[in-house]
């Protein structure tokens, strides 16, 4: 089964001239970063949802920080894998192609994809809550937790959409253009179960585009999926680019 959908993939990406990848956090699983979800969405006793929000970074922002900053140092010890580098490579390969995550932990930049539409921020920015300057930092750990701005001293928080907060609106929007117009969307390593991102998922499928998921399981929009890769994608992202002519 799992040969026949590759080929079949292959088959939709051969005549595909828009396409489109949707990305989770089961892409960057696959490199050793933690998902926080199921039986993993408890830090030090408290579910991650309490800390990751506005309200548990002004009640206690060290303690935000120090959840962020071991994050942080954790992504310095991995690195991207061959769904990274497959799908960073297909951005040369197709006359249009968007990359578009759930993930903020930069690995596709890693990997080599450029312009890519992060949803729920990065990791490696840095936002004042006061005047909202934003800057990149990659300083592991931080000298001063939690970090203060040096244009007015508000305190400063990462630079990733919490829970019970809004998706940056311009990057939302170029998501939804580009979905819209795609011949096919790739869904890679997503449970298909936080919106308004899933809904992308759907928006492509009503608008006619092939959707192709690549996954170890079914996600929650598997039934919108025209092939379904049922394995990891580091595995079978590579094993479809075999059958795709060079670019």
């Amino acid at each position: 089964m799992t040969v026949e959908a590759v080929g079949a993939a292959a088959a939709v990406l051969r005549e595909a001239r828009r396409v489109v990848a949707f990305t989770g956090a089961g892409v960057s699983a696959e490199s050793g970063v933690p998902t926080f979800r199921g039986a993993g969405g408890l830090w030090e006793g408290r579910p991650v949802e309490e800390i990751a929000s506005p309200q548990g970074f002004f009640a206690d922002p060290t303690k935000v920080w120090r959840f962020y900053e071991e994050r942080r140092a954790n992504l310095l010890r991995v690195n991207p894998n061959p769904a990274h580098r497959t799908l960073a490579s297909w951005q040369r390969r197709f006359p249009s192609f968007m990359l578009i995550t759930q993930n903020v932990d930069g690995l596709h930049q890693a990997a080599g994809s450029e312009a890519v539409k992060e949803l729920h921020g990065s990791i490696w920015t840095i936002r004042c809550s006061n005047c909202e300057r934003e800057r990149v930092d990659r300083t592991v750990p931080l000298p001063e937790l939690p970090p203060h701005c040096v244009e007015c001293c508000g305190l400063e928080r990462p630079g990733v959409v919490w829970f019970g907060e809004q998706l940056p609106g311009d990057v939302m929007e170029a998501a939804i253009e580009a979905v819209r117009a795609c011949d096919v969307l790739l869904v890679v390593g997503t449970s298909a179960v936080v919106y308004p991102a899933a809904g992308l998922v759907e928006i492509a499928a009503r608008s006619g585009a092939t959707v192709i998921e690549a996954n170890p399981e079914a996600s929650a929009l598997a039934h919108l999926a025209s092939v379904a890769l049922r394995g990891p994608a580091g595995e079978l992202l590579p094993q479809v680019a075999t059958l795709l002519p060079e670019a």
